[in-house]
């Protein structure tokens, strides 16, 4: 059973209600009708009956919940806490009714802020800022988490390295050049995803293009010291590096360059340097190596609200929806 049947299992064991509200996008009814039929979840759908009977034409939805803004009872309540929320900021009741009538995605967040929905995932056609942006300003971040971060759940085919094939990946949507500290927390936040989500112990290897001295250069220092870091903050976690990928990855070659390391040749919490490396690394994985590629999935957020890539299909939707019932589960 792979990663994903795994997820699904444990979506259906206990389900929770995720909010979806791209209702302008027709990969949100393809994925609501598939994960209804998968009984992983219950799901909304933010928009007028209208849209949402044209934009599910041909699909069976039976069972999906469509809330109007324009017209749902809770908008009132809604406003009232938005209202609350950012008041410090100068919000006023008539800018929280414009942006909660026309931005689902707001919406969608109140929802979860106010227990009408355990989870959300976007992004299908909406950014990462503009998919995180109601997060942060509305559900707040996770108490004891330093950095918001997000993570791809890499599952690639016939693959003996990782976990059977399983990898988290980070960060690859966020954090655009994280500095020793902001990388050391990515790295605790993803083996705690990785134990959490696969079920097995991580081995996190952070990544550089030099393993353990091989090269001097800045760049390598920064990794360096944000393994100093993390080690020291997390002793009960497996960490190393700096590791090159093959070192991190595969024995016979982690056994060459880093013969002392407890991580590498068996990494499978692989922590990019920076985001270009680690949206360049997972997206040719991805493509390369036909690997699905879950996410990028958050952490660090106060409830679980997940981005999507904007080149998502109708199953990425469904698995990122899996994905996100289990974190509900974890709450």
């Amino acid at each position: 059973m792979g990663f994903i049947d795994v997820i699904k299992a444990k979506a259906k064991a206990d389900k929770k209600t995720i909010v979806l509200p791209e209702s302008e996008d027709r990969r949100t009814y393809e994925a609501a009708a598939q994960i209804l039929k998968e009984g992983l979840a219950d799901i909304i759908i933010v928009g007028s009956e209208e849209a949402v009977k044209k934009g599910g034409e041909g699909l069976d939805l039976t069972g999906v919940k469509v809330v109007d803004p324009a017209t749902s009872d809770k908008t009132a309540a809604y406003i009232d806490k938005l209202v609350e929320l950012r008041q410090k900021k100068g919000m006023t009741p008539e800018q929280a009714k414009d942006i909660l009538l026309n931005q689902y995605l707001y919406y969608g967040v109140m929802m979860v802020k106010m227990g009408d929905a355990d989870g959300m995932v976007s992004g299908a056609c909406h950014s990462t800022a503009d998919t995180l942006r109601p997060c942060l300003q509305i559900l707040k971040t996770k108490p004891g988490t330093k950095l918001v971060s997000a993570f791809f759940l890499m599952e690639v085919p016939n693959c003996e390295f990782g976990e059977n094939g399983t990898f988290v990946f980070a960060d690859c949507g966020l954090n655009q050049n994280p500095n020793p500290e902001e990388l050391a927390a990515i790295a605790a936040s993803s083996a705690e995803s990785f134990k959490a989500l696969v079920g097995a112990e991580p081995r996190v290897a952070f990544l550089s293009h030099s393993s353990m001295g091989s090269a001097k250069h800045a760049d390598i220092d920064k990794v360096v010291e944000a393994v100093k870091i993390a080690k020291e903050q997390n002793p009960d976690v497996m960490m190393d590096g700096e590791l090159q990928l093959d070192a991190a990855i595969v024995p016979s070659v982690g056994a060459s360059k880093a013969p002392n390391s407890p991580v590498a040749g068996k990494a499978n919490v692989l922590v990019f340097p920076d985001l270009d490396a680690g949206n360049i690394g997972y997206k040719l994985v991805q493509r390369l190596a036909k690997a699905e590629a879950y996410g990028p999935v958050t952490q660090g957020i106060a409830a679980p609200v997940n981005d999507l890539s904007r080149g998502c299909s109708a199953e990425d939707i469904v698995g990122v929806v899996a994905i996100t019932a289990v974190q509900c589960q974890m709450q």
